[in-house]
């Protein structure tokens, strides 16, 4: 343990830990003097700060105070993502790659840096997540106290990303009055405004509904066994979100199928096409 424990509000509390990393630079307190914690890991850990106390100047040890640093904004958007991977170990990596720009500044045109590269891995984690949580949300129908239609959807992401990518959807359903609940927090959108929640259960989201055998028709004839390449498939759509995934209980099923399928649309005879297209006729 470090002489100085941080305890931040939640889990991606990045307004927090930019208040104290940079007290604690100005300060001149080394990456190796400073563990971070959140509220529900000081919590399990007895010689972490009190919950939520603020850091400030005065309760650092006396030494030469430095000017508040002034870091790339690139770094600054790096890190705006980087506090959103589930690695514990993420806010001692932002302390420690912004004291060593401050004191080391070729760090910043070294792409091969230890420090920077898994920084930049554990951003391009999120931002795959955050693409896989755009792809695989699906919503189902509930009715409220109100009597309003809601669009529920149960979704299990890897890191801290549901407040993050709220944005994405209510662009996308801007119209509709969504809510998208996860293990971590929950949004939701009633047309106007956006409110974050509680993380819930996965037992809160609504069952399959009337509408989804719909969907699984549409699936069904879609599917094309020529163009399968099972490989790829769960390389884009990994195993672990099937069982949220309505069609998935179709993919074995219509995988199996597929090479039988293939072969009789290939001995098939060909048809003739109801109506022909003229040739383009060249002019000049």
């Amino acid at each position: 343990m470090g002489p100085h424990a941080v305890t931040l509000a939640h889990a991606t509390d990045w307004a927090g830990f930019r208040q104290a990393a940079r007290a604690l630079v100005q300060a001149g307190v080394p990456p190796q003097e400073v563990d971070w914690f959140t509220t529900q890991g000081a919590a399990q850990d007895l010689f972490a700060s009190p919950a939520g106390a603020p850091l400030h100047l005065a309760t650092l040890p006396p030494g030469t105070r430095t000017a508040a640093p002034r870091v790339p904004e690139d770094f600054v958007r790096l890190c705006e993502r980087l506090v959103l991977h589930r690695n514990p170990a993420r806010f001692a990596l932002m302390y420690r790659l912004l004291w060593r720009i401050t004191h080391e500044p070729a760090l910043r045109h070294d792409p091969l840096d230890a420090d920077r590269l898994q920084a930049h891995h554990m951003v391009r984690a999120v931002a795959r997540d955050m693409h896989k949580m755009h792809a695989f949300v699906r919503f189902r129908p509930v009715t409220d106290s109100d009597g309003h239609t809601v669009q529920v959807a149960w979704f299990e992401p890897d890191h801290y990303i549901t407040e993050a990518n709220a944005g994405f959807f209510v662009r996308r359903f801007t119209q509709m009055h969504w809510a998208i609940l996860t293990p971590d927090a929950s949004v939701r959108w009633d047309g106007t405004t956006l409110h974050v929640g509680p993380g819930g259960q996965r037992s809160d989201a609504p069952p399959p509904d009337a509408g989804e055998a719909l969907w699984l028709t549409y699936y069904r004839h879609i599917f094309n066994p020529a163009r399968l390449k099972t490989d790829m498939m769960k390389k884009e759509m990994p195993q672990r979100y099937w069982r949220n995934l309505p069609e998935a209980a179709l993919i074995t099923e219509l995988t199996h199928g597929a090479h039988e399928r293939s072969g009789r649309m290939v001995e098939a005879e060909a048809t003739t096409p109801r109506k022909r297209i003229a040739p383009m006729q060249r002019v000049g």
